[in-house]
C-alpha cells in the first residue's frame, strides 16, 4: 500500500510536454526521411511514424488510397474534386493547376504534402495529400469501362483525413457521403461536354484501346435559341426534367434508367439542333453511333458497355444505316446475282439493335438517352419504335411563324419588324425548313435588307411549289 502511495503520477503539464516533444521528434524524423531515405521506403516509414504519433493523440486518421489493389477508389476521386480552393476555406498557399487535353476548364487540386482544413457541422477536419514515387506498374485507368484500359503509375497517392476520435461516426455516416454528393455537383458544374465518335475499325480491333475518340462539344444551341414550336419545346424540356429526377422510380418499377426519343421529319427541320439543345440542357456527353461501320451484334454490345452514364447516344438516319425497314412491308423482288454482288458486309441485325435498346444489355448503365432520327418514320419496323424503346416521338416539320421569330432574334437581333406579318403569311403557305430560313438570314446582317431578301426567297419558293 505504501509503495502505491509513493508512486508519482506525472502532472498534466509533464504529459503535454512529453507529447509535444514526441511530436517534435516525429517532425524531425519525417524531415530526415524525406531528405535521405529512398522514395520507395518512405511510405512504410511514414506509416510507422503515423501510428506512433496517433497513439499519443486523441486524433483519428482515415487513409484514403487512390487504389484498392487494382480497383480505383471513388472516394479518393471525390475528395480530389471536393478539395478545391474555391470550395473549402483554407490557408493553403500551394495548389496544382492543370488544363487537361481536350478540355476547357482548369483542374485545381492540392499539391503533394499540402494540408487543408475543412469545417462540417461545426467540426474541424484536417486533410493532407501525399504522393510518393514508386516503381512503375500497370493499373486499370480510372473511369475505364473495358477490361483492357490500363495506364502506367509511378507514384502512390493518398489522402489523410484527421479529426477528433469522438466524431468518428459523424464523419463516416454524414461527412463522407456529403463529399460524394458535393463532388458530383462540382464535377457537373465544371464538366466540358464531349462529342464521341467511333474510331476506325483497325484501331477498334486492337486490344486495350478505347473504341471512341472525342472532341469538345461546343455547339451553342439551346432551347432558348432553338427554332421550334413552343408547345413541343416545352414538352421535351418537361420530359427531360422528369426523367433525370426519377432514378428511384425507374428502379422501383423494374426498368432501366433510360429514355428513348424518335425524331422524324424532312431534312433541315432541326433534328440535330434539338439533340444539341438537349445535351447542353442536361450537360450530357453525346455519342454519335454509325451503325453502318459496325460488323456484328457483339461489337454493338461492346460499344454500349463502353459508353458513360449521363450521356446521349444518337443513331442518325437509322433507316439508311442498315436494313431495318418494316418487316411487314412486302419485299421487293431482287435479281439473285445482283443481290449477292451487292450484299452488305455488315451483320448488325434488327434483333441486335432491339436488344441494344431494350434488352438485357440496355441496363448496363444509368441515366442514358437514346435518340433515333429518320426522315421517313414509315420505313421503320414498328417493333423498333414502340413505347418502351422509343418513348417519345417528336415530329419536326417545316418552319412555323413562331420558329421564324426565334430565327430572326438569333440572326438579326430583332423581335419585331413591319415586314414580319408578310413573312409569316408566306411561311404559313410555303413549305420551308428552319435551315433554309436561317441560310437566307445569314446572308445580310442589316435587318431590313435581310428580311426583304427572305421575302423574295419565299415568294420564289412558293411559285415553284404551285
Amino acid at each position: 500500500m505504501s509503495s502505491f502511495n509513493n508512486l508519482q503520477i506525472p502532472s498534466a503539464t509533464t504529459m503535454i510536454s512529453t507529447a509535444a516533444s514526441a511530436a517534435a521528434v516525429a517532425m524531425v524524423v519525417r524531415s530526415f526521411v524525406r531528405e535521405y531515405v529512398p522514395p520507395e521506403l518512405q511510405h512504410q516509414i511514414f506509416l510507422k511514424l503515423r501510428k506512433f504519433t496517433s497513439s499519443l493523440s486523441s486524433q483519428l486518421t482515415l487513409v484514403i488510397d487512390e487504389f484498392d489493389g487494382l480497383t480505383y477508389n471513388h472516394i479518393f476521386k471525390a475528395a480530389k474534386i471536393y478539395l478545391r480552393p474555391t470550395n473549402v476555406p483554407s490557408d493553403t498557399k500551394r495548389f496544382k493547376v492543370v488544363l487537361p487535353k481536350k478540355d476547357e476548364n482548369f483542374s485545381i487540386t492540392l499539391d503533394r504534402n499540402q494540408e487543408i482544413v475543412d469545417s462540417f457541422n461545426g467540426v474541424k477536419l484536417k486533410w493532407r495529400f501525399f504522393s510518393n514515387q514508386i516503381k512503375s506498374k500497370y493499373i486499370s485507368s480510372p473511369g475505364s469501362r473495358g477490361p483492357y484500359n490500363w495506364s502506367v503509375k509511378s507514384e502512390l497517392r493518398f489522402f489523410e483525413l484527421s479529426f477528433h476520435k469522438k466524431h468518428r461516426d459523424m464523419v463516416i455516416e454524414s461527412y463522407l457521403p456529403y463529399i460524394l454528393e458535393k463532388s458530383k455537383k462540382i464535377k457537373e458544374e465544371l464538366k466540358t461536354l464531349k462529342l464521341f465518335s467511333l474510331k476506325n475499325r483497325m484501331l477498334r480491333m486492337r486490344g486495350g484501346m478505347n473504341m471512341w475518340e472525342d472532341v469538345i462539344f461546343d455547339h451553342p444551341m439551346s432551347f432558348e435559341t432553338l427554332a421550334m414550336d413552343l408547345d413541343i419545346k416545352k414538352k421535351v424540356m418537361e420530359d427531360l426534367e422528369r426523367f433525370v429526377e426519377r432514378k428511384d422510380y425507374y428502379r422501383k418499377v423494374g426498368r432501366a434508367w433510360k429514355r428513348g426519343y424518335l425524331f422524324f421529319g424532312p431534312p433541315g427541320t432541326g433534328k440535330s439542333s434539338l439533340i444539341a439543345a438537349m445535351a447542353n440542357y442536361l450537360k450530357f456527353d453525346v455519342y454519335d453511333l454509325e451503325l453502318a461501320s459496325i460488323r456484328s451484334n457483339s461489337e454493338l454490345r461492346k460499344l454500349l458497355i463502353s459508353t458513360a452514364n449521363r450521356s446521349i447516344l444518337v443513331v442518325e438516319d437509322v433507316d439508311c444505316s442498315i436494313e431495318l425497314q418494316n418487316r411487314l412491308r412486302k419485299a421487293k423482288p431482287n435479281n439473285k446475282s445482283l443481290h449477292q454482288s451487292t450484299k452488305r458486309k455488315y451483320e448488325v441485325t434488327l434483333s441486335g439493335l432491339l436488344n441494344f435498346i431494350d434488352g438485357l444489355w440496355s441496363s448496363c448503365g444509368d441515366e442514358r438517352i437514346i435518340i433515333l432520327t429518320t426522315n421517313h418514320k414509315d420505313r421503320l419496323d414498328p417493333a423498333l419504335i414502340r413505347p418502351g424503346r422509343m418513348d417519345v416521338h417528336i415530329h419536326l416539320s417545316h418552319c412555323t411563324p413562331c420558329g421564324f421569330k426565334i430565327l430572326a432574334s438569333n440572326y438579326l437581333g430583332i423581335t419585331e419588324h413591319q415586314l414580319f406579318s408578310e413573312i409569316e403569311q408566306l411561311i404559313e403557305t410555303t413549305k420551308v425548313t428552319p435551315a433554309e430560313i436561317g441560310e437566307e438570314l445569314l446572308k445580310i446582317e442589316e435587318p431590313e435588307a435581310s428580311l426583304r431578301g427572305l421575302i423574295e426567297f419565299l415568294q420564289m419558293k412558293k411559285g415553284k411549289n404551285l
